[in-house]
């Protein structure tokens, strides 16, 4: 019998979790559509949580899927992908996912670790943190100081299709409010 021979394909991730310690969900972003409703994400997602959350090892395979994962304080952080996926690029993802709040938590506030609250209070960081990281399911990036330094980007000389919403808001109002002090 022929093994079955897979095609490379840079399309690894197929979605990144972020739970809380009674398994509810905080981030998802999936990035294919193994579970297509809500109702399956958190289904599979309780399914994860109920599986790693009492263990102490960092991978489990479950559902056909490769999940690699970590907890710190209050929260679960998983990075998922396909059964024949690399575990050590998985792995690297998360580390870099993870070590990229830490420091931009830590940046706005020298006590904060990585933990429910502060996460909330700063989920715009963990949006602009995803979307450097993993573009589509393809890994962009797993250096955490290429991933804050990118986030931290702002000022005039960040192009306007670069900027995040806030950003783009903030500038507005400087202008609005320039003009009518003229």
């Amino acid at each position: 019998m022929q093994p079955i021979l897979l095609e490379p394909s840079l399309y690894t991730v197929k979605a990144v979790l972020i739970l809380d310690n009674d398994g509810d969900r905080l981030y998802a972003k999936y990035y294919d559509d193994t579970y297509p409703t809500v109702k399956e994400q958190k289904a599979f997602e309780k399914n994860i949580f109920n599986k790693t959350h009492r263990t102490d090892s960092e991978i489990a395979l479950l559902e056909g899927l490769t999940v690699v994962y970590k907890s710190n304080i209050d929260l679960f952080f998983y990075v998922i992908g396909s059964s024949h996926e690399n575990e050590l690029m998985l792995m690297a993802v998360l580390n870099c996912l993870f070590d990229s709040l830490s420091q931009m938590l830590r940046t706005f506030s020298p006590k904060k670790n990585v933990e429910r609250r502060a996460l909330l209070e700063n989920m715009e960081g963990l949006f602009l943190a995803v979307d450097e990281i993993v573009d589509g399911g393809v890994i962009l990036e797993s250096d955490p100081q290429q991933v804050v330094h990118r986030v931290a980007l702002r000022g005039d000389d960040v192009p306007l299709t670069e900027q995040t919403v806030t950003q783009v808001l903030q500038s507005a109002k400087e202008q609005i409010k320039w003009s009518l002090l003229r």
